[in-house]
């Protein structure tokens, strides 16, 4: 069986991840405003923004799977998105520095059967992160390519910051932006198996 796989992201990590894995996903991003969107809890709060952008992206489509995701860095009980700016991004460097904290990722995988939703099923993967000490000179290396300040949590672990991670527990895809063995649960709780949609 082979259906259409849509990414519900601009996140050109997601993407990336996606197609190493064997997967051709058409984007389709969501336009969600994330601003809008609160919970008790980051998990919750992950789980919902995933939902509401593939809800959105469903919405446009008349046959297929359609993925939503979001991620938030939980430290020290706070939710930390994308920083605001160079500044922000700093100030968390120096706390996050030889400590951990918990990357939750929000996972929607909605099935859309001519023009109508047959199935959500959302998933949170959550997976804690241990941050090396960059010096001062690395820190503000690391800022001036920007990429601290398009991501959760203000690191990768898949690009410039992955030498500032120690170590994860749990699913390191999830970091990245996506947990592909809980993708592969969703597909199976459809009768699909991932490597039905492989592409190569």
């Amino acid at each position: 069986m082979s259906r259409r796989l849509v990414l519900a992201s601009a996140s050109p990590a997601r993407l990336a991840l996606l197609r190493q894995a064997g997967l051709a996903p058409e984007v389709v991003v969501s336009d969600v405003d994330e601003t809008t969107v609160t919970a008790a809890r980051v998990s919750e709060k992950v789980a919902l923004l995933a939902a509401a952008k593939a809800t959105a992206v469903a919405g446009r489509e008349d046959d297929a799977l359609v993925i939503g995701a979001d991620s938030l860095l939980e430290f020290r009980g706070q939710a930390m998105g994308k920083p605001a700016d160079a500044q922000e991004a700093r100030e968390r460097w120096r706390r996050m520095a030889g400590r951990s904290g918990t990357l939750h990722t929000g996972q929607a995988l909605f099935d859309v059967r001519g023009g109508a939703v047959e199935s959500r099923d959302v998933v949170v993967t959550s997976t804690v992160v241990h941050f090396a000490s960059p010096t001062p000179d690395e820190v503000e290396a690391y800022l001036a390519t920007g990429e601290p300040l398009a991501v959760a949590g203000a690191f990768t672990l898949d690009g410039l910051g992955a030498p500032f991670v120690r170590r994860v527990e749990g699913d390191p895809a999830s970091v990245v932006g996506l947990s592909l063995a809980a993708l592969r649960e969703q597909l199976r709780r459809r009768d699909t198996t991932i490597t039905d949609l492989w592409r190569r």
